[in-house]
């Protein structure tokens, strides 16, 4: 059977899990920091078969669906527990049977009330009494955040001005980024950075194609800035780009990505926002009637932002609702 990575120690005031999906982890452990308990402990759950398959159905025998560990671990629950994905919400059921609060993030595609508060994107359209809606995603960014990023990365503020940080995603279930996408975003970049001068800090993600990745290598090479694709290019400087950035372009491709960059204090620019179909799609269009982000084009024109940080006010409205002294 598989096991859990347990946590230490199992009484922890707060426990947060996921699948160990990066976004999942993100919003999970961002949201468990932000309500500041006394102690926390952070799983990633390796759920066997069936419950793997059926989550976040409860079946018999799903106190032992993430291992052994876990299951002993039940002897002495957290007082609340924070989920995020299908995995985590069969977890966040079991504690709440175990006497435990349990905050669960994202659509767990069953009945609200199985879970003491549920947290969705707006986005999602789904409403309940123990329902908190959020726009976008959660995240850690913050200026306490950007602030470290800054200190970690210290040498990205040399960058000359402005500083343009460009986040590649890749293609999704509701949008497509490919190479032609990439010229075309590329093209209008160039543009500006020949009228403004300055820097880029580009990163690619995961789902970044490699027919994106080999062009760009080549097309900033003596443009003054950092491209990073992967471990082989050293330490990641995700947190330094949006701390450093003076301006963020992004692909729309994910909520993930354009909350974070909606977070920072600077104008973010989303290429090709109409591309995206489906609910992402409801919150680019919500982004662009607040003003939060524009349409990118060749200007990157400045403009006033109101930072947008839901994690921070999902806690604060979690913290007058649940028994955390």
């Amino acid at each position: 059977m598989e096991q859990t990575t347990p946590p230490a120690p199992y009484s922890a005031h707060l426990w947060s899990l996921s699948d160990g999906r990066a976004g999942n982890v993100r919003q999970a452990s961002a949201l468990a920091h932000a309500l500041r308990t006394p102690s926390l402990s952070e799983w990633q759950l390796q759920t066997s078969a069936p419950w793997r398959w059926l989550a976040p159905r409860r079946w018999p025998g799903s106190v032992d669906a993430f291992g052994s560990q876990f299951a002993n671990a039940l002897a002495q629950p957290p007082t609340l527990a924070v989920g995020c994905g299908r995995q985590a919400a069969l977890a966040t059921r079991v504690l709440r049977e175990h006497g435990s609060q349990v905050v669960q993030i994202l659509d767990p595609r069953l009945e609200p009330a199985y879970w003491d508060w549920l947290v969705v994107p707006r986005h999602d359209g789904i409403e309940g009494d123990n329902v908190l809606q959020m726009q976008g995603s959660l995240n850690p960014v913050d200026d306490a955040w950007l602030a470290l990023g800054r200190a970690s990365f210290a040498e990205l503020g040399q960058l000359p001005r402005p500083r343009t940080a460009v986040l590649l995603g890749g293609n999704s279930a509701h949008a497509r980024f490919d190479r032609g996408a990439f010229e075309v975003l590329a093209a209008k970049l160039e543009v500006a950075l020949a009228r403004d001068g300055g820097s880029v800090m580009i990163t690619t993600s995961r789902r970044t194609p490699d027919k994106v990745i080999r062009p760009l290598r080549d097309r900033y090479v003596e443009t003054p800035g950092v491209v990073w694709c992967g471990d082989a290019d050293g330490a990641n400087p995700y947190a330094g780009m949006l701390a450093w950035a003076d301006r963020i372009v992004c692909t729309p491709d994910s909520v993930n990505m354009v909350s974070e960059a909606c977070a920072t204090r600077v104008p973010v620019h989303v290429f090709d926002p109409h591309r995206v179909r489906g609910r992402p799609r409801r919150f680019l269009d919500s982004l662009l009637a607040s003003g939060r982000i524009q349409v990118m084009d060749s200007t990157l024109a400045d403009f006033e932002v109101t930072p947008l940080r839901e994690t921070a006010r999902i806690a604060a409205l979690l913290r007058e609702r649940l028994p955390l002294a």
